[in-house]
C-alpha cells in the first residue's frame, strides 16, 4: 500500500528520473528511516544510486547516539555516509534566527555541498502528509498568506524531493513495525515549548477527535490547492513584474504608475518580487512592509530593514544605497604568514596540506576557504571590495559582479565593505561570507589544498 503511494507521488509530481543519484537525508528517525527503506525497495526499478548524509545539530543530549545509529545503518545497506554537524543554538544566535530557522539553513546548506561532493541528482527528505498539515496549521495560526499556508512543496528547484508528502505518519510506524525496522526517537518531539509539538500533539488530535477524523488529508489537499493556485498567480505577477522593473545606471527602479494600474492581489505579488530581487530573498519581509511600500508617497523613504531603504522620485520607488564609510585596505600575504587585517579587526590563518581520503572539507564560507594550491600564485593580495569587481562563485556559470553576488546572499549593506576580497594575480579567489572561486575550487585531482581559515 505505502510502496504504491510513493510511486505514485514520484510519478505525479517527476520527482525520479531513471539513474538518479539520491542522496537520502537521514535522521535515524522514523521517517528517513521508512524513506531509506522505501527507496531502497525501489532503487532497481528505477536504477537508482543511493547516499546518506546526517547532519548533527549538536543540541540533544542523544545527538551522538543517533549519529553511532545512522552510522551502523549504512554500513547494514552498504552504503556512503556523509555526516556533518554545526552549532545550531549559536549561529542562531549570531544570524537572529530561532533554532527550527537556523537548523534548517545549516542542514540545507550541508546538504547542497554534499551533493556536490558525491554527485547526486536529487536530495530525498522525509516529510510526510502530517508534517503538511502540521505545518498548514502553525502558518495560519501565526497569519500568513497563501504562499505560507501551500505548505511544504514536494519538489523544490526539480532537486529537493518528498517522497512520503502523500503519506501520514500512521502509515509510517505501520510500515516500520511490519518491517521490523530500529529507528531513533528525538526527545525534542515532546517538548510542548515548540509550537509544532503543540500542534501534533494536542491540536490535531482534538481536531479529529472532535470536528474531522481525516484533517489531515483535508489539510493536505487543500495546502495543493493552494499551492497550484499560487503559482498560477506567481506567474501572472512575474510577467507583470518584467514590464515594470526598470534597470537604470546599476538601479533598478520599479515604475509604480504601471503598479496603480493593477488588480490589489497583483501589486502585492509584484512587490514582493521587487523586494525579492534587491536582496535576494523575503527574509524578514513582512506584509505590512509591502503595504507600506504601496502607501508610499513621493518624496518620501520606507525603511523595511535597518540597510534596507526604498524612495519614492518622479513616480520610481528605487534602493536608497545608504552612504558606508569606506574601509580601505590593501595587503600582500605569504602563504606562511598570519593575515591581520586591523582595520577590520579580523585575522586569519593559511596552511598548505595534502589532500587524503580522510581530510574532512568543512564548509564554512564564513571562516573557510578551501583552495586548489597548485593554482595560485602568492603572495596573494587581500583588499576592500572595490568597484567592477567581478568573479565566478563556486557552481555559477559564469562570472558576476560581486556587488550582484552579495546582494543575492543577503549580504547587509553595512556588512558589504567589511568582507574582504582574497586574489591572485588580480583574479579573485574567495572573498569571506561567499563561495570560493569556480576556478581555484578542489578537485578530484587535485593534490595539494591551501586552507584560508579565520581566526
Amino acid at each position: 500500500m505505502i510502496l504504491r503511494k510513493i510511486k505514485e507521488t514520484i510519478r505525479k509530481y517527476k520527482l525520479l528520473e531513471r539513474g538518479d543519484k539520491v542522496l537520502i537525508a537521514y535522521s535515524g528517525g522514523a521517517d528517513s528511516t521508512a524513506l531509506l527503506s522505501l527507496l531502497w525497495e525501489l532503487r532497481k526499478e528505477w536504477v537508482l544510486e543511493l547516499f546518506l548524509a546526517h547532519f548533527n545539530h549538536r543540541l540533544r543530549q542523544n545527538a551522538e547516539e543517533d549519529e553511532k545509529f545512522v552510522r551502523s545503518v549504512a554500513d547494514e545497506y552498504s552504503l556512503r555516509l556523509f555526516v556533518g554537524g554545526e552549532d545550531v543554538r549559536s549561529y542562531a544566535r549570531s544570524k537572529s534566527l530561532n533554532l527550527e530557522e537556523a537548523g534548517r539553513e545549516l542542514r540545507y546548506s550541508f546538504l547542497e555541498k554534499t551533493t556536490e561532493e558525491c554527485g547526486a541528482t536529487k536530495i530525498a527528505t522525509g516529510h510526510t502528509m502530517t508534517d503538511q498539515a502540521e505545518t498548514f496549521l502553525m502558518r495560519l495560526i501565526r497569519g500568513t498568506g497563501a504562499k505560507g499556508l501551500g505548505g511544504i512543496h514536494p519538489v523544490v528547484a526539480g532537486k529537493i524531493i518528498r517522497p512520503l508528502i502523500q503519506v501520514e505518519k500512521g502509515e509510517i510506524k505501520a510500515y516500520l513495525a511490519k518491517r521490523k525496522l530500529d529507528f531513533r526517537v528525538d526527545e525534542s518531539n515532546f517538548d510542548r515549548r515548540f509550537l509544532r509539538n503543540r500542534v501534533r500533539l494536542e491540536l490535531i488530535p482534538y481536531l479529529q477527535k472532535k470536528f474531522e477524523p481525516r484533517i489531515i488529508r483535508h489539510l493536505s489537499k487543500l495546502a495543493s490547492i493552494l499551492r497550484e493556485e499560487d503559482s498560477l498567480l506567481d506567474k501572472i505577477g512575474i510577467d507583470k513584474a518584467k514590464k515594470c522593473f526598470i534597470q537604470k545606471d546599476n538601479q533598478i527602479l520599479l515604475d509604480m504608475k504601471f503598479i496603480s494600474s493593477l488588480p490589489l492581489a497583483l501589486k502585492r505579488r509584484v512587490l514582493r518580487h521587487y523586494i525579492h530581487k534587491l536582496k535576494g530573498n523575503l527574509r524578514g519581509i513582512s506584509f505590512s512592509d509591502v503595504e507600506s511600500i504601496l502607501k508610499l508617497e513621493e518624496g518620501k523613504e520606507c525603511h523595511l530593514k535597518k540597510d534596507l531603504v526604498l524612495r519614492r522620485e518622479g513616480g520610481f520607488v528605487f534602493l536608497k544605497e545608504e552612504s558606508q564609510p569606506k574601509i580601505v585596505y590593501e595587503q600582500m600575504w605569504k602563504e606562511k604568514d598570519h593575515l591581520d587585517i586591523k582595520e577590520l579587526d579580523l585575522k586569519f590563518e593559511g596552511k598548505k596540506i595534502e589532500k587524503s581520503h580522510s581530510f574532512p572539507l568543512k564548509f564554512d564560507d564564513e571562516n573557510l576557504a578551501f583552495l586548489d594550491w597548485r593554482k595560485l600564485r602568492f603572495p596573494l593580495l587581500v583588499r576592500n571590495r572595490q568597484e567592477g569587481d567581478k568573479y565566478q562563485p563556486l557552481g555559477a556559470p559564469g562570472k558576476k559582479k560581486l556587488k550582484e553576488i552579495m546582494r543575492a546572499k543577503g549580504i547587509p549593506l553595512s556588512e558589504r565593505e567589511k568582507r574582504p576580497v582574497f586574489l591572485s594575480q588580480n583574479d579573485i579567489v574567495w572573498v569571506q561570507g561567499l563561495p570560493v572561486s569556480e576556478r581555484y575550487k578542489v578537485k578530484k585531482d587535485t593534490d595539494v589544498i591551501f586552507v584560508i581559515e579565520r581566526l
